[in-house]
């Protein structure tokens, strides 16, 4: 997947603001498959990820009126909405899990799925190798896992203060290394 030219994507934007449908369904055609990618590796069910994105895409058109190009491009704005909305139905999956048993739990053994997230288009995964693994653990729970601060001590067994302190120096340390 290419991102749009500068020239084209705010010819995009502009036809978006003006609430052209065609536009709309023209930023689909173009991004649908690189936004479901990226929800599915977070969600890690076909049905579910193919749901959210149908939701991504509402809450996009909705929302666009408050778009604001300065402070990124459009394909980035659309991917943070996408990550933001999967994350928080497996925030919801997990609250329903919690007061409820299921009787499949014990069936599949508790094995968790690969934690794994490939975004190719802005190289997290090469990123994230640069870290230890003690880090990249932390980031995977927080960021890709979608755990709060709260449970990832909890997971991490380690106090609520150090997840925070430890999460802020490990984003820290990646920008000034990307930033290079």
């Amino acid at each position: 997947m290419e991102l749009l030219e500068q020239e084209a994507e705010s010819q995009l934007i502009q036809r978006l603001y003006a609430r052209d449908e065609t536009a709309m369904a023209f930023f689909y055609k173009n991004y649908q498959a690189a936004l479901y990618h990226t929800i599915r590796s977070i969600v890690r069910h076909d049905e579910l990820a193919e749901d959210i994105l149908q939701e991504c895409m509402l809450k996009f058109w909705l929302a666009f009126p408050t778009y604001d190009a300065s402070k990124g491009r459009l394909f980035t704005w659309a991917i943070q909405i996408c990550h933001n909305l999967a994350i928080d139905r497996l925030r919801a999956q997990r609250r329903i899990a919690q007061r409820t048993h299921s009787l499949t739990a014990d069936l599949h053994g508790g094995l968790a799925a690969a934690t794994t997230f490939r975004p190719e288009h802005i190289g997290v995964r090469d990123w994230l190798q640069l870290l230890t693994p003690t880090d990249r653990q932390l980031l995977e729970l927080l960021y890709l896992e979608g755990y709060t601060q709260l449970e990832t001590a909890e997971e991490l067994k380690l106090p609520l203060g150090t997840v925070k302190t430890r999460a802020r120096r490990i984003i820290r340390t990646l920008a000034r290394v990307i930033a290079r």
